[in-house]
């Protein structure tokens, strides 16, 4: 007993006491105290307090009509109701995250499958404007019957693009065409394979099946042991494993829920009051992604924020600080064990003088003897200048990078046609030839039309009208009625002193008047006399 009790202790203390909590240490040496730096990451809580949840598609949470409901063990005794306008039935998505101290379990509820055949679709995202890092499984709480469908997708890119990260069905070969699958049927090999699990999709009558999981722990287990003692194995995996930290990392979570519980093999028509989703609690175990030079992640203006070490800076810590070379940024390593690598930011040398800083845009410098300088020699990356400090002409600076970057000049693109040269200004305008507009100067001011550059209209709609039912093409010119001549048809045809019935009528193409002149000869011809 008394072992077992020391092996729970044990056990405890492996899932709490994470490595990699310090960033530094002040340490004694021979010439007197320094700071030693480690690789360090934040604690894993639950991120469900910090979660931002979006439900669609529009309608699809229960009570705005209110509407009866009956559940999958009571399904005839239909004498619940969902009534968004009344608190104590309203079902809102935010009971999905809420602390239910008093006992009384809350949840969001969607509404029934009246539709049916028509598909019950919900969507939940999850988002926290932040990178963050699974440590432990993800639990989802379903009331009355989980899904017999459904996916869990992950982001890394804060909703931009979107990847599966988990099957679920009652029949994976059915539903995805994909064979059921376990987690513990994987290998170190396939670990990071998105699998479809049967194993929580049946319907097993019980109450007490309600929770839904992506298992975290088990894929940890298989390098670092069933009780995660062997926590040094998992991190050098972490290192040597391509794609093995970015499995568990996100920015974002949904599940697609595409089939309620049926509580049977097939749906009861006569009875879909009883067919719903319902969600009481989703439970994130994570950290932030501090790409291991921070070990604090804050609250604040509302978003997660690693406080970071290292001579890092950015909400990841994915970048170095400004004066301290961008192309030394790494992310910290989790080898050696047990204290991992910093890979912190070196400072940058002083911009002017025999130190030339050249930013990193050069690795040449050449000292001028008449001027007294040191200067960069051959700036790469589009840059210019002493010590690499300007942009080339036709490029400009990127504001959102600092001057160490190798993408903080960006080329003025300006339109050959429209501007008068390849150059723009500090905020990438390009200096626009007359009647020409836009930051490229590839567009035109009212008043002009567009043909290998900006020219003034002929013709509009309001101040260069065609006149005696002429139609303006494209701006360029009047279509005028064959009475009528001018660049907005306003002249008439007809010269004073001539006749005009006979100026108003086409004079006949030569080759008409010559049929005619025949046709008439032969006419004359056979005319008695």
């Amino acid at each position: 007993m008394l072992l077992q009790a020391v092996l729970l202790l044990l056990d405890c203390l492996a899932s709490t006491l994470g490595q990699y909590e310090l960033c530094k240490s002040l340490v004694s040496t021979d010439e007197g105290s320094v700071w030693e730096y480690y690789a360090c990451q934040p604690k894993h809580q639950s991120m469900k307090d910090f979660m931002r949840i979006k439900v669609d598609p529009p309608g699809i949470t229960c009570g705005n009509p209110p509407e009866r409901f009956c559940t999958l063990e009571n399904p005839y005794l239909c004498s619940d109701e969902c009534d968004a306008s009344n608190p104590d039935l309203a079902h809102p998505p935010q009971l999905m995250q809420d602390r239910e101290r008093s006992g009384l379990i809350t949840y969001w509820q969607t509404v029934t499958w009246r539709r049916h055949p028509e598909p019950l679709l919900a969507n939940i995202t999850l988002s926290w404007n932040k990178s963050l890092e699974l440590t432990e499984d993800i639990q989802i709480t379903f009331e009355y019957g989980r899904p017999t469908i459904m996916v869990l997708d992950k982001s890394m890119d804060h909703g931009q693009s979107w990847q599966p990260y988990q099957f679920y069905a009652d029949d994976c070969l059915d539903a995805f065409n994909m064979p059921p699958k376990r987690v513990r049927d994987l290998s170190p090999a396939n670990i990071t394979r998105v699998i479809c699990t049967e194993q929580y999709s049946r319907w097993v009558g019980s109450k007490n099946e309600k929770n839904v999981k992506f298992e975290v722990r088990a894929r940890f287990a298989v390098f670092a042991g069933a009780r995660l003692q062997n926590m040094d194995g998992l991190y050098t995996r972490m290192e040597s494993m391509k794609g093995l930290r970015d499995f568990f990392t996100f920015t974002n979570l949904r599940m697609r829920l595409l089939r309620p519980a049926l509580g049977g093999t097939y749906v009861q028509r006569d009875n879909l009051l009883k067919y719903f989703y319902a969600i009481s609690n989703i439970d994130i175990p994570a950290r932030c992604k501090c790409n291991l030079h921070a070990s604090q992640c804050l609250l604040q203006d509302g978003n997660l924020q690693c406080q970071c070490e290292h001579n890092t800076t950015g909400q990841d810590c994915q970048r170095c600080k400004k004066g301290f070379k961008a192309k030394s940024w790494k992310a910290g390593s989790y080898l050696p064990v047990p204290n991992g690598t910093p890979n912190t930011c070196t400072i940058a040398g002083s911009p002017s003088g025999s130190n030339c800083e050249c930013y990193g845009h050069s690795n040449r410098c050449s000292y001028i003897d008449y001027l007294n300088i040191v200067t960069c020699v051959s700036c790469k990356h589009n840059t210019r200048g002493q010590n690499c400090q300007h942009c080339r002409l036709g490029y400009f600076r990127n504001a959102s990078a600092e001057l160490d970057d190798e993408s903080v000049c960006i080329e003025c693109n300006c339109n050959q046609m429209g501007s008068v040269h390849d150059r723009c200004n500090g905020t990438g305008f390009c200096q626009c030839k007359d009647g020409a507009t836009g930051p490229k100067c590839d567009d035109c001011l009212p008043g002009f039309y567009w043909k290998q550059g900006c020219h003034p209209n002929v013709c509009d709609e309001e101040m260069l009208m065609c006149q005696n039912g002429g139609t303006c093409y494209q701006n360029q010119k009047c279509i005028c009625p064959s009475e009528f001549k001018g660049v907005l048809c306003q002249h008439s045809r007809c010269e004073v002193g001539k006749d005009c019935n006979a100026a108003a009528s086409p004079p006949l193409p030569t080759a008409a008047l010559l049929l005619c002149t025949l046709l008439a000869h032969l006419l004359a011809t056979l005319t008695p006399h």
